[in-house]
């Protein structure tokens, strides 16, 4: 039987031709002699409100020289972690991503007919920048916690990146809805050609979650403080993760 390959998404091929690399292929007997290969490409999905939340807060200060800066802003860092621990988040998940400490350089004096004196690089203080990375695993609390994080003396607050906690379930699930397309569109082309699906030959995976910024649930915080200002409103939206799934077919008589 001669076969006349399709350009629509799918590829067919004789079994002389060898099946493309794929991250996951079964060991699976010889393919017969006029039998077919059919490669479908299919997508699943699965949507989740995330559960989780990684931000960054610091504190940047400045001295005369490096030792007053440096323990300046150790005094302040030391409130800021304390407070993060008070609002509940756990020591293992703060965790110091950057220290820095750096020159700070002296202005060019402007001279009246417009240009630059040239003073050369003239160090007139040191700057210290501390920020840690913490892991926000109650949303409910993250309002609460950034507000305490600025009564601390945080000047530097970044964030957040929502995540979700088990993104392997989500994983799953997007799979299995990938896998169920490709056999019905599988079934969908051997029928179409007076074929039947004899089995799987190889699976190829790709994908991964992002954050999808239209369709969002709103997670207000509010204080208890009368005399305070409430802490910001939350929205984490939704996380969606997407599976793409490559699958040859093996197609019989």
């Amino acid at each position: 039987m001669k076969f006349v390959p399709l350009a629509v998404g799918v590829a067919l091929a004789t079994a002389s031709v060898a099946p493309a690399h794929a991250q996951m292929t079964p060991a699976i007997p010889a393919i017969d002699a006029g039998h077919t290969l059919l490669t479908v490409t299919a997508e699943g999905s699965s949507t989740r409100q995330p559960d989780m939340a990684l931000f960054s807060a610091g504190v940047t200060t400045q001295g005369d020289t490096a030792s007053q800066a440096m323990a300046e802003n150790s005094r302040k860092m030391t409130q800021v972690i304390a407070a993060l621990k008070r609002a509940g988040i756990a020591e293992r998940d703060i965790q110091t991503s950057n220290l820095n400490l750096s020159p700070v350089y002296a202005q060019p004096k402007r001279l009246p007919d417009g240009s630059y004196e040239d003073q050369g690089q003239r160090i007139i203080a040191y700057q210290v920048s501390n920020t840690v990375s913490v892991k926000q695993r109650k949303l409910g609390d993250y309002g609460k916690v950034i507000d305490a994080l600025v009564s601390a003396g945080a000047n530097q607050v970044n964030g957040p990146n929502f995540m979700l906690s088990k993104p392997e379930v989500a994983m799953d699930e997007a799979r299995a809805e990938a896998m169920k397309t490709a056999r019905q569109r599988a079934q969908l082309y051997a029928q179409a050609a007076g074929l039947r699906v004899a089995g799987i030959v190889s699976i190829s995976e790709s994908g991964g979650y992002a954050p999808q910024p239209p369709m969002y649930r709103e997670m207000m915080v509010t204080s208890k403080r009368a005399d305070a200002a409430p802490p910001p409103p939350v929205m984490g939206g939704e996380l969606e993760t997407n599976v793409n799934l490559t699958v040859q077919f093996e197609l019989t008589p």
